[in-house]
């Protein structure tokens, strides 16, 4: 008897739909970052990319080319490896990436930015590929490279993602100075690499950071409401009993965005000035309207 596969929910398509178009901006940003500030000031970026502007350099040869070639062996090896759910959301990024990448080469074309200020060019271009790859992880996707070799690694081996990350990036711009014979843009990678790491890490945590709320206030009620209707979180109404006092009293449980608690004190401000309140950093919030549920 076979069993039936349920369809996907409507949210769950829309959801879906919303982290592919994420992905293709971060990897416009990526490519804005990496051909219009990084490429042309030879400049190298870490990973793949890294290794297709040192082949660049060297050939002349176009470094969509280079990139797509080397990440479509990677994924040939993680599909067999790491399975098709992996590999999905990293496909399309790499493809999108590949694809932008030409159009953005063909269409600043001849406009040169920051040739005198390599420095300028370093920081823009790294924040660009940072924040870019930032929205990628976001939704759930990546560019591929490095990251599909950390995978591997660490599916094999006890060693971190990000350490397996940062010493194939070390080894790549270390790599540059015998194509480039310049020990200044060396460093200037490795400023890019630092400076893409944190701009990824603000991007991310910014995106996902959570808070949590315990209310106590006597127009509960009042104040659940509307918190329900704008930010459109959930409350859970806990019963508790005040040890001093004996009194039983209805606490407010509610998860939100970080970005969303200025709306949620301002509402119990207008409610209830007199409402005690507690507020926390969560390091992690899965479920509806939250993260996904990640296991590795």
């Amino acid at each position: 008897m076979k069993t039936a596969i349920p369809k996907p929910s409507k949210q769950s398509i829309i959801r879906e739909a919303r982290d592919y178009v994420m992905i293709a901006i971060g990897m416009i940003l990526y490519g804005i970052g990496w051909t219009v500030f990084l490429l042309p000031n030879d400049i190298t970026t870490g990973g793949v990319p890294g290794i297709a502007s040192i082949v660049y350099w060297a050939t002349g040869f176009p470094v969509q080319y280079t990139y797509f070639s080397i990440n479509f062996f990677l994924l040939l090896l993680a599909l067999k490896l790491l399975g098709m759910k992996f590999c999905i959301k990293t496909i399309f990024g790499v493809f999108t990436l590949t694809f932008f990448l030409s159009v953005i080469q063909k269409l600043t074309t001849g406009f040169g930015l920051l040739h005198d200020q390599p420095f300028m060019a370093c920081v823009i271009g790294a924040s660009f590929c940072g924040g870019g790859i930032g929205i990628a992880f976001s939704a759930n996707g990546s560019t591929g490279g490095t990251d599909i070799i950390a995978a591997i690694i660490n599916k094999y081996r006890d060693i971190t993602l990000g350490r397996v990350v940062l010493i194939c990036d070390m080894i790549i711009i270390s790599s540059s100075y015998f194509v480039l014979k310049d020990w200044e843009k060396v460093v200037y990678g490795f400023v890019t690499l630092y400076i893409c790491s944190f701009v990824l890490d603000q991007v991310v945590n910014s995106a996902r950071q959570s808070v949590q709320f315990f209310i106590i206030s006597n127009k509960y009620e009042e104040i659940g409401r509307h918190i329900n209707e704008y930010p459109h979180r959930g409350v859970t109404i806990i019963n508790a009993t005040g040890f001093y006092t004996g009194r039983e009293v209805k606490m407010m449980f509610v998860l939100a965005k970080k970005r969303e608690s200025p709306i949620i004190f301002r509402l119990i401000k207008d409610i209830d000035p007199n409402a005690f309140v507690s507020q926390s950093a969560v390091i992690g919030v899965y479920g509806e309207g939250f993260d996904h549920i990640k296991v590795k």
